[in-house]
């Protein structure tokens, strides 16, 4: 028997390494797949886009927010793999009544390590785990050198009507600064409403906008562009920017290229 303690401080108690796991987080999804654990993933939500394969092959148990606890009951899980701001709290604790629930919590890079490390010993797989560590670590150490070119004040866009952006206690506000970016919307929390007007004072080098969870598209680029005359409006990966798996590995390539654009 092996006891873990999760992201939140909460206890984990395995027996044997799991064989029979659930993830509810799309970028922890793909980190299993990573890890190589295709034969022990038997469920994954609707948002859980990579790989593809697991999209046709896995079971779908509803999605992030609202998932089908009688359906992953069904699947007999020995572990389940949650986090603390994309799941509900008072179905992860009806989920706790019948298997182990790991909980995640990622708010910067240093958090997202950690995580892949935990991740690698709570399935047997800490070797793989650390050598995605290690890449990432050395991709990002990278990026470190080209952010300090220049630094650009930006607004980063998730959300049409009303616009939302992001506030200087998440993830993405991390990888923002990592870029060499000022957020200016640093001191705000989570994903804040904002207007048009406050977009206007804060006086933005760049507005990002995000390919998700809002699909931006060009023509909300050329709408934006219309308003800002004076910012770069620019498109962006969204899953470069908040996925805190194993996607870190190409995302801090692109960072770098993105902060070479905005020079």
């Amino acid at each position: 028997m092996s006891i873990f303690i999760d992201q939140i401080g909460g206890k984990v108690v395995l027996g044997d390494p799991p064989q029979r796991i659930i993830s509810l987080v799309p970028s922890i999804t793909e980190l299993l797949f990573d890890l190589g654990l295709q034969n022990k993933v038997v469920g994954i939500t609707k948002f859980c886009i990579h790989p593809d394969a697991w999209c046709r092959m896995k079971t779908r148990v509803g999605g992030t927010k609202n998932v089908n606890t009688d359906l992953i009951a069904s699947l007999h899980p020995d572990l389940i793999i949650a986090n603390k701001e994309e799941n509900v709290k008072e179905q992860i604790e009806q989920l706790q009544n019948f298997a182990p629930v790991w909980v995640s919590d990622v708010s910067n890079l240093e958090d997202a390590v950690k995580m892949i490390h935990q991740i690698g010993e709570l399935t047997a797989t800490s070797t793989k785990a650390k050598e995605i560590v290690e890449t990432i670590e050395g991709n990002f150490r990278l990026l470190a050198g080209t952010s300090n070119m220049n630094r650009r004040t930006v607004c980063y866009l998730i959300w049409q009507h009303p616009y939302m952006t992001v506030g200087g206690d998440t993830f993405i506000h991390d990888m923002l600064q990592r870029c060499g970016f000022e957020n200016v919307f640093a001191h705000s929390l989570r994903y804040p409403e904002v207007s048009v007007e406050q977009i206007a004072t804060a006086g933005c080098d760049a507005i990002l906008l995000s390919s998700e969870p809002y699909p931006f598209k060009q023509q909300h680029a050329e709408e934006l562009q219309k308003i800002f005359t004076k910012s770069s409006i620019k498109l962006v990966d969204g899953e470069m920017f908040s996925w805190y798996g194993s996607r870190l590995i190409p995302a801090a390539s692109y960072l770098q290229n993105l902060v070479k654009e905005l020079i």
